[in-house]
């Protein structure tokens, strides 16, 4: 049922990723760093959702991270932009189809627990994702994946400890946690922050979870790691901002790359 959009992308390079990557909020700048090999923009492909937020620049970057060969979103959708879920994860399952194997997810997000102080990294050991639809409501499409699929384990441990030795060896910690969607595009509000604490979540944000439970429903090994951009509604006394996000991303940013290029040559050790 995608055929027309990998035509398009196949026109215009053949190469079979390894691994996925989707670049979060302050992280565009990435993709340009590694062996390019192809560009496509989201609005050349047919029937694509584009993506309409500041500093995502809605294309699939093609190239290679060491020796590892990599599809890159440079920019993702999301559910506030007004698409259905099952246009929000169609990047990840084009991803697939083309041949990626891992899938690595990257956002900003705010801090719920204490240890989380913006500037700091968590990678994701599971998710919450109830208050946002699930991307595989509807017909199933049994080309891809089962009907019910189960998403004990969906966070990939092995992938885990990769990213965490991998930043430890580049001098930056990285934290574990329990990662809850909700849908934006407001923040959230001290109350509902609260609701998340009790309810065990360490990091908030308004992505993520339904990119990566689409991917476990196609076969993918999917991890994914926050950068804690800001503290959660509540925790502090200054109002909360995309702007701010920005900033605390692009301040963090360095470090963040120096991890994911890392752990994704880390990666080929296991592909």
């Amino acid at each position: 049922m995608y055929d027309n959009i990998i035509d398009v992308i196949r026109s215009r390079t053949d190469i079979i990723p390894k691994v996925a990557l989707v670049l979060g909020s302050g992280l565009g700048t990435l993709a340009e760093e590694i062996d390019v090999k192809a560009t496509v923009d989201y609005s050349q492909l047919p029937d694509f959702p584009t993506s309409t937020v500041e500093g995502h620049k809605g294309r699939f970057i093609f190239g290679n991270i060491g020796n590892v060969p990599v599809a890159i979103m440079q920019g993702r959708v999301h559910y506030y932009e007004g698409y259905t879920m099952d246009k929000v994860v169609l990047p990840i399952r084009i991803m697939r189809i083309l041949g990626a194997e891992i899938l690595m997810l990257t956002n900003a997000a705010g801090g719920i627990n204490s240890d989380l102080d913006p500037g700091s990294f968590m990678a994701i050991r599971d998710h919450i994702s109830f208050f946002v639809p699930s991307p595989l409501r509807g017909r199933n499409i049994d080309e891809l994946g089962p009907r019910f699929p189960d998403m004990t384990g969906i966070y990939d441990r092995e992938l885990i400890e990769i990213i965490k030795k991998k930043a430890w060896e580049n001098g930056v910690l990285v934290r574990e946690g329990i990662y809850a969607q909700l849908s934006g595009p407001n923040f959230e509000t001290p109350a509902e922050i609260k609701l998340l604490e009790r309810l065990g979540v360490n990091a908030v944000g308004m992505s993520t979870a339904c990119e990566a439970m689409a991917a476990k429903h196609c076969g993918m090994r999917v991890c994914g790691i926050s950068f804690i951009s800001n503290l959660a509604a509540g925790l502090t006394d200054s109002p909360l901002s995309h702007e701010e996000v920005q900033k605390t991303a692009a301040e963090a940013e360095p470090y963040f790359k120096k991890i994911i290029l890392s752990s994704i040559e880390g990666f080929g050790g296991i592909l």
